[in-house]
């Protein structure tokens, strides 16, 4: 029989926003004093109602009455938009913070993959830095040392070890950092998006790790927006929205449910006189397997297949790229590249695949929107159709930490001195 060894009852979190300071001593005097009185604030603002999610009052909830338990043995994928509460969550089990209520009940070691180089000391080396984390972890010399051999080989950076790890790029950062955190046994390993910066190998590698760990009866927490990824290798899984659990149970369950929020197909997103119109479209990697993740400066198709209603002359063929956060990106369209769709007769069918090379936009989630027509109107569009993540990998990026999430996109660059 399985042993419980995670539950949340009834768990929230609260943030409190802007109580550094109100920009004046007298504000701040005021506030403290009225504070140890037991009074009301008198710098607040009249009238605000602090709900979920509001950025008008002081407080915003980042996570409410969650409650869910796991046993030993165990993979939970938790999904959700950026901003679901996915990280808090993690955070509060990983007691980097503590809950503004509710219980979390733990029983077991928990090794955690926050964010990379979570629990690394920079100025240390990488060997200096496995057996602080063990120590961190309440395990002996003797025992990191036992393992050491086996998360060096993991990791790939045999050469480095004695490396400071400020020296590391981002792939031999998280590389080492996850190789560290499964491999020296904890009961339950905490995996956040840190996997973005590692390359496809890795990834798969990662993975394979992974599914080892819950044979071995630990269990293990996967968060990610790559939902192939958390389709193989979770059992169970909960959705994250607005910082509550929207729902809990077979994972196939839950990515289905996550698509379906996140690319809602249906007549008031789709458009157009349908003289011809899509019957397919989708994102393939140059092999042509179906994908919904790339890593930056990666090259892949979008496959699309149109249908003729009526008799056209000519149509002209466009994508739309935006972000998570609905700005428009990028914009391509067959005639840059001096590609006609001639004439087509009703009934005929034509496919068309657009291949996008060296993608440079910043890591993140985007969706693409499809559109068919030409000069006289629309015939098809249809919003957000083809949801992918950009992940931060190798290629364009050598730092030892994430990419700056204000940019937009991922300059190519060539230092010197001159």
């Amino acid at each position: 029989m399985s042993d419980e060894v995670i539950r949340f009852e009834n768990v929230s979190k609260q943030y409190r926003l802007g109580v550094v300071g109100t920009g004046t001593l007298s504000h701040d005097l005021n506030r403290f004093f009225a504070k140890i009185r037991g009074k009301e604030d008198p710098t607040k603002k009249v009238g605000v109602v602090n709900t979920l999610n509001s950025r008008e009052g002081d407080y915003v909830w980042a996570l409410q009455n969650i409650s869910f338990s796991l046993n030993d043995g165990e993979v939970l994928g938790v999904v959700g938009k950026n901003g679901a509460g996915k990280s808090t969550l993690l955070k509060l089990l990983s007691r980097v913070t503590a809950p503004t209520s509710g219980e979390i009940k733990v029983k077991g070691r928990i090794a955690s993959l926050l964010e990379v180089g979570t629990g690394f000391h920079p100025e240390l080396t990488g060997k200096e830095n496995i057996y602080l984390n063990g120590a961190i972890l309440g395990m002996t010399k003797k025992e990191i040392s036992s393992k050491f051999d086996e998360i060096v080989e993991f990791s790939g950076v045999s050469k480095y070890v004695d490396t400071p790890v400020k020296r590391y790029s981002s792939g031999m950062y998280v590389r080492l950092a996850f190789a560290v955190a499964a491999h020296l046994e904890p009961e339950i390993l905490i995996v956040d998006e840190v996997l973005a910066v590692g390359d496809a190998e890795f990834q798969k590698k990662a993975i394979g790790k992974m599914q080892s760990v819950s044979k071995s009866g630990r269990t293990v927490l996967f968060v990610s927006h790559n939902l192939t990824a958390v389709e193989q290798l979770c059992t169970r899984g909960i959705l994250l929205q607005n910082g509550m659990l929207k729902m809990e149970g077979p994972i196939h369950d839950i990515t289905s449910a996550y698509k379906k929020a996140s690319v809602n197909e249906n007549e008031l997103r789709r458009s157009g006189t349908r003289h011809a119109e899509f019957t397919e479209y989708q994102m393939v990697d140059t092999n042509r397997k179906v994908i919904d993740e790339v890593f930056l400066g990666d090259t892949f198709m979008i496959e699309t297949r149109f249908k003729a209603r009526e008799n056209i002359d000519y149509a002209d063929l466009s994508l739309d790229i935006r972000n998570d956060s609905n700005e428009f990106i990028g914009h391509i369209t067959n005639a840059d590249d001096l590609f006609e769709i001639k004439s087509m007769d009703k009934g005929e069918e034509k496919k068309v695949s657009i291949k996008i090379k060296d993608i440079s936009f910043a890591p993140g989630t985007y969706y693409i929107s499809v559109w068919l027509g030409n000069k006289y109107g629309t015939f098809d569009y249809i919003e957000n159709c083809i949801r992918f993540s950009i992940k931060q990998g190798d290629a364009f990026i050598q730092r030892p930490y994430p990419f700056d999430k204000r940019a937009k996109t991922v300059l190519k660059s060539e230092w010197m001195f001159d």
